[in-house]
């Protein structure tokens, strides 16, 4: 007799492990917040615990989304309108536009507003089966905002049923204050901002904007080599709008990630396949800025390289909440399959973010973070475009319906 919490039957489960990785006609069973048992409903030992009919649901991990920009204040409809009006880049810059009109939002919001305005993107998320969260800095720019964004978003996972992976994101873009002072700025973030926000417990990577519009190679390095110190994790975006060899230094950092890629090398993928580095796929940014360089997926997946897939939710590139649209979007844009898209929203997500022990597949020893879904196969969480199918979230254990209301 199994003294399990919790039970779920007549599910079909996708546990992810290899490929789809499919048991139909299944159950899993939930003890302490973590998987105790899954398989056949067939091989059900007996037990003595709570039952749940799945009324034949398909169960999957619970989706991760592994780059995102979530918090943050501000909206940018007005440029995304006046770009559309004819106004260039550089028109809209010399108004007060661009990331620097967010980072003066960002700064002037209390903790309160800031977490305020950015539940409800979360919330957007989380009704469709998102049940781990990374959340980057970046539009603080300053020791005192910086440490704002990353206490909020410690706040957004205990205000809301997700788990949030924070990272520290100081070298995004160089503040006003630092005009032509890039190396100045690099010195405040790995000397001062770092040790500062790693000592508080705000920071569980760190990340940097490697870019001829963001920072060279060697002041990335010198943000990496201050978090190594720091017994951070690293990882980069990295050949968006050029190659500046990201890829490579990042692998060498052994880096959890490299994400965007529209740019990406033979090098770089090669050096990405050696270390173990994660491509972070973000097809909301190519959208939205209607880029014609898409990454190279084939070349990715010939050479091993697991492939991630996130929003990048952020005001300027990718105002996007919905990580089942990205998964159509890979796979209409790129050529993913649908199993390559889920995947990649599960279990190489997870490891984008280091968390593969934990989360990102169906496995007995993980955490009870799954989704189910009112669908006929797995495939069709990639194939319909604007509709949820989310019936139900269970994350560490605890049920919960896929909507959930937000603190007044």
């Amino acid at each position: 007799m199994q003294n399990w919490d919790v039970l779920y039957t007549n599910v079909h489960l996708a546990t992810m492990a290899d490929g789809y990785c499919e048991i139909l006609d299944g159950a899993i069973a939930v003890k302490d917040g973590r998987i105790a048992w899954l398989g056949p409903r067939a091989e059900l030992p007996a037990s003595a615990c709570r039952v749940v009919d799945g009324a034949g649901c398909w169960l999957t991990p619970g989706l991760i989304d592994c780059h995102s920009h979530i918090v943050h204040a501000g909206n940018r409809s007005d440029e995304f309108e006046a770009r559309l009006n004819g106004a260039t880049y550089e028109d809209i810059s010399k108004a007060g536009g661009g990331i620097m009109s967010t980072v003066r939002a960002t700064r002037a919001a209390s903790d309160a507003e800031l977490l305020r305005q950015s539940l409800p993107r979360v919330a957007s998320l989380l009704a469709e089966g998102v049940t781990t969260l990374e959340i980057k800095s970046g539009y603080g720019l300053s020791l005192e905002s910086e440490e704002k964004m990353l206490r909020v978003a410690r706040r957004v996972g205990q205000v809301l049923p997700v788990t949030v992976a924070t990272t520290f994101l100081g070298a995004h873009a160089l503040p006003p204050e630092y005009a032509g002072r890039a190396d100045d700025y690099i010195d405040a973030v790995c000397e001062q901002m770092l040790p500062a926000l790693a000592g508080a417990g705000l920071v569980d990577a760190v990340d940097a904007f490697c870019e001829r519009i963001g920072f060279s190679a060697a002041q990335t390095e010198r943000v990496f080599r201050a978090a190594r110190a720091h017994g951070l994790p690293v990882k980069l975006h990295a050949e968006q709008l050029s190659d500046q060899g990201g890829s490579e230094l990042v692998a060498r950092y052994d880096g959890l990630s490299a994400d965007h890629l529209e740019y990406l090398t033979p090098a770089g993928i090669a050096a990405m396949a050696r270390h173990g580095s994660v491509a972070v796929l973000l097809p909301g940014a190519y959208y939205f800025l209607r880029d014609t360089q898409p990454p190279p997926v084939a070349a990715l997946r010939a050479a091993g390289v697991p492939m991630a897939v996130a929003t990048d939710c952020n005001p300027g590139t990718s105002p996007m909440t919905s990580l089942l649209l990205a998964m159509n979007m890979v796979c209409t844009l790129w050529r993913l399959t649908p199993q390559e898209a889920l995947a990649g929203c599960t279990l190489h997500a997870a490891r984008a973010l280091g968390l593969q022990e934990q989360v990102g597949s169906l496995a007995v020893g993980k955490r009870a973070d799954f989704a189910l879904w009112r669908i006929a196969r797995p495939a069709d969480l990639s194939y319909a475009i604007g509709f949820n199918p989310c019936c139900g979230v269970v994350n560490g254990g605890v049920w919960r319906a896929p909507v959930v209301s937000l603190p007044l």
